[in-house]
């Protein structure tokens, strides 16, 4: 309905959205909440209490080092917490409570080490039931397949892989100018996507040889690491999209 003021004009932009819906030939249908919603839900619960667990470590780290110099060097855990919270010794009424809230801290980090524990094994379940086959790609565990999966949602949505690569941003931006082609970092898109990606691409440079010598060829192309780094995301994009298309298309068949 219109506001009843002149420069409104909300009654003019509703039948345009409506001429244009019955018109195109690309208009996504709208389906109710499904399995991808539950894997955004359980992708999205996971990332948090991760999050949360990364700050308590942090505020540890910071009241280890004025406990004992150097604190913990290695990754923090609870073990190493306590024992260096038991070889404290505490000579003034300060250093009593640093300790104090040290142990709280630690006990909050055991809390989230069994939450996130029980998160995984309840990501692991929703993604095996989801039948997809994108954790087939080298670096793409149950966790990092759920923020796919949810984050995209229904993938016929995109027309071609380049538009999935848009959405997720590891399609590069033109930033050429005249005759000197350049293309700039895409600051944009689904980060949750795109942090999925970079950390598949990270492990594929770790622990596979195809995509380490795809990352070498483009080197000797003489693309910068990140630029050879921002080329196989781009590859690992698609390969995600083409797993998740068939997953669709096998869905629809059955």
């Amino acid at each position: 309905m219109g506001s009843g003021r002149s420069q409104k004009n909300d009654p003019n932009d509703a039948r345009s959205v409506a001429i244009a819906a019955l018109r195109s030939d690309r208009l996504a249908q709208v389906h109710p909440d499904d399995h991808d919603r539950v894997l955004r839900l359980l992708a999205k619960r996971h990332r948090d209490m991760a999050r949360m667990r990364a700050k308590h470590c942090t505020r540890l780290h910071a009241l280890l080092l004025e406990l004992e110099a150097g604190g913990i060097a290695s990754r923090i855990n609870v073990t190493k917490a306590n024992a260096a919270l038991d070889a404290v010794e505490v000579t003034n009424e300060v250093m009593r409570y640093r300790v104090l809230i040290a142990r709280e801290l630690v006990a909050d980090i055991a809390l989230l080490d069994a939450a996130l524990t029980t998160s995984k094994e309840r990501v692991v379940t929703a993604v095996a039931a989801s039948g997809t086959t994108v954790t087939e790609i080298v670096g793409i565990g149950p966790i990092s397949a759920a923020i796919l999966i949810g984050f995209t949602g229904d993938i016929t949505r995109f027309p071609t892989r380049g538009h999935f690569a848009t959405y997720n941003a590891t399609a590069p931006i033109d930033a050429s100018s005249g005759p000197n082609p350049r293309q700039r970092l895409n600051p944009q898109g689904n980060r949750q996507l795109n942090h999925a990606i970079h950390i598949a691409a990270v492990s594929q440079l770790r622990h596979d040889d195809e995509a380490r010598d795809y990352y070498d060829r483009k080197r000797t192309e003489g693309k910068s690491s990140k630029e050879a780094i921002r080329s196989l995301k781009r590859r690992i994009s698609d390969r995600v999209y083409r797993h998740l298309v068939d997953d669709a298309r096998r869905v629809a068949a059955s």
